[in-house]
């Protein structure tokens, strides 16, 4: 009798030989600038701790705070028994700091999309979106089960096309885009989105994982950066990224926010998130809200590792933020890269298909302000060696 699972050793293999095999490396120590990685001390220029929150003193006593408070776990779903004060007021806070009306904390980012869109549109329904959007938006959408519309990536135009031919054909309809797009580090058009939307009535939501405590006066997100305060009417986030700690979030109008308590399925039916994360975030925003001194030094080491890579020759494609990608092409060679940056000490992931499309792959660079001159001078001198090593550069 066959395998039942061979299917399996057929899929593993062939994605060995591709070089697309995901291999997990473990982490020791905090995600601070340097970090112990299969036992080794390397530069980490692969998470996603744009601030350096998730160590920062403050946040870890605020954790230790609320485990002595509350425990270390709240063992209900929040329309139960598992709504904490912390809770209520992370929310009050979120709000606050994105300058919206009312915000819905979940236990993750991922969370948020699936909390967000279902309940708003359904079979009867269009959703447009563009068609470099995150996994988690691209499940949301298909947990409502509305006609999913793609339109081309950051092109209001397209968006616009689309609507004018698909809207009239369903109830109500709904834009969504990704603010920073993780893969690619460039921003949305919101502003012509914002357009598009007005004038045809769509419910608009942007996905602001990558750009809460990056862009905007302070970290505020890309509705701030690109003036937009109450023209949106959803945006997701997460703590998992600069804010350093975990959840996430679902922030605007209060008639959706409010809807979303009694509808949203990941809220109502799965636990609530630890007094311990909570007090992290609740730390974070306060950090944030006191001062843009992270964020400014973000932006510094932005500007000058993405300037010296440029020089070096490299492709770092068309990102504007901290998210740089270092095209290479074959996911083979991406692998390689890597496997040779680990070595020379430093933590760079391989990024290939399917989570980038094939003959794309890439190593992601993640910049953050923990990160010294030295740190980023270290970082490029193993990039160059590398890269002359295996012929990306000359």
């Amino acid at each position: 009798m066959k395998d039942k699972f061979e299917f399996i050793i057929e899929d593993v293999a062939a994605l060995k030989a591709a070089g697309l095999f995901i291999n997990l490396r473990t982490i020791d120590s905090p995600p601070s600038a340097w970090m112990t990685v299969d036992g080794q001390r390397v530069l980490n220029l692969c998470t996603n701790n744009y601030l350096g929150l998730a160590s920062d003193e403050r946040l870890v006593q605020a954790a230790h705070e609320a485990i002595d408070r509350f425990g270390v776990g709240p063992t209900a779903v929040r329309s139960i028994a598992g709504t904490l004060s912390l809770h209520v007021a992370l929310e009050r806070a979120v709000a606050a700091f994105k300058g919206v009306e009312d915000a819905l904390y979940v236990q993750s980012g991922f969370c948020a999309n699936q909390a967000a869109i279902a309940p708003l549109v359904s079979n009867e329904d269009v959703i447009f979106s563009d068609r470099l959007n995150h996994a988690s938006i691209i499940d949301g959408c298909r947990l409502s089960r509305a006609k999913i519309i793609v339109y081309e990536h950051c092109d209001p135009a397209d968006l616009e096309s689309k609507v004018r031919e698909h809207l009239a054909s369903y109830r109500r309809g709904m834009v969504i885009t990704d603010g920073v797009f993780s893969m690619d580090g460039d921003i949305a058009p919101l502003d012509g989105i914002c357009a598009v939307a007005e004038q045809y009535g769509l419910i608009t939501m942007v996905d602001d994982a990558h750009g809460e405590g990056v862009l905007g006066h302070g970290g505020r997100g890309i509705v701030d950066h690109f003036g937009l305060h109450g023209q949106f009417d959803i945006e997701i986030g997460t703590f998992s990224k600069a804010f350093g700690a975990i959840g996430g979030v679902i922030a605007g109008k209060k008639v959706v926010v409010d809807y979303l308590r009694q509808k949203a399925r990941p809220f109502l039916f799965s636990n609530a998130v630890t007094a311990a994360d909570t007090a992290a975030c609740l730390a974070a925003v306060a950090v944030l809200s006191a001062s843009t001194e992270l964020v400014d030094r973000l932006w510094e080491n932005t500007r000058y590792f993405k300037a010296e890579m440029r020089r070096l020759g490299f492709d770092i494609g068309a990102s504007v933020t901290p998210i740089t990608p270092v095209m290479l092409g074959e996911a083979q060679l991406a692998q390689d890269f890597s496997r040779r940056l680990f070595e020379a000490g430093v933590f760079a992931m391989a990024i290939g298909f399917p989570t980038v499309p094939k003959g794309l792959a890439r190593i992601r660079v993640m910049v953050s302000a923990m990160l010294s001159q030295d740190d980023l001078d270290y970082g490029l001198d193993r990039f160059a060696s590398v890269g002359r090593e295996l012929g990306v550069i000359t």
